[in-house]
């Protein structure tokens, strides 16, 4: 299978909340390979950490200021991003890569804030036109692997996945986020996969 990797930085979790980075990167579980060339990342506009401050959650007034300065002076703007996205998954390139299949989103904990962030800023028509209505979550997937007794108590936890794998520490930034989500699902088809003659 070959799936687009995903990874999101916000302002926070709550509903009014904004993407200030997005990342992703293709990857082919077949390979076992992520297809560096086209991977992309991005700042998105919006208001200055000043004006945000007293509304953020500790954590990301803690983790995301830098994040949050950068997206302020540096982001494009939501229309411009959902440009950025239609050219790139309509390119001859990606196009090829997935085969003209709609492309099927992998990431961390896609329902918490992934697909409802971005179907909020895209539109439904936009995710459904370019995206399939399934995708893989590796969080979701890590409960399943606690379930079956193949990994311990707190994998679903990304920062506890990482350690597992001996991968290091979680980056906190969305092109690392992504690379990194591939990764650990790529060392967990290594670790608990079949081999097929």
């Amino acid at each position: 299978m070959k799936y687009l990797s995903i990874d999101i930085e916000a302002t926070g979790l709550a509903e009014n909340c904004q993407i200030i980075e997005f990342a992703m990167v293709p990857f082919d579980t077949q390979f076992k390979r992520l297809e560096e060339s086209l991977a992309r990342t991005m700042y998105i506009h919006c208001p200055s950490f000043e004006d945000l401050r007293d509304s953020l959650d500790p954590w990301v007034r803690e983790h995301n200021e830098k994040i949050i300065r950068k997206a302020h002076s540096e982001g494009i703007s939501h229309s411009a991003f959902k440009e950025f996205l239609k050219t790139y998954l309509e390119s001859a390139e990606v196009k090829a890569y997935f085969g003209n299949q709609k492309v099927v989103l992998f990431g961390k904990s896609m329902s918490a804030i992934d697909l409802p962030f971005l179907t909020r800023d895209l539109g439904w028509e936009f995710m459904r036109k370019y995206f399939h209505h399934r995708n893989l979550d590796l969080s979701g997937m890590g409960y399943g692997l606690i379930d079956l007794g193949l990994l311990p108590q707190g994998m679903d936890s990304g920062t506890n996945m990482m350690n597992y794998l001996n991968m290091g520490a979680v980056a906190h930034t969305a092109l690392e986020d992504a690379k990194n989500t591939a990764i650990m699902y790529l060392k967990l088809l290594d670790k608990f996969g079949t081999k097929k003659d």
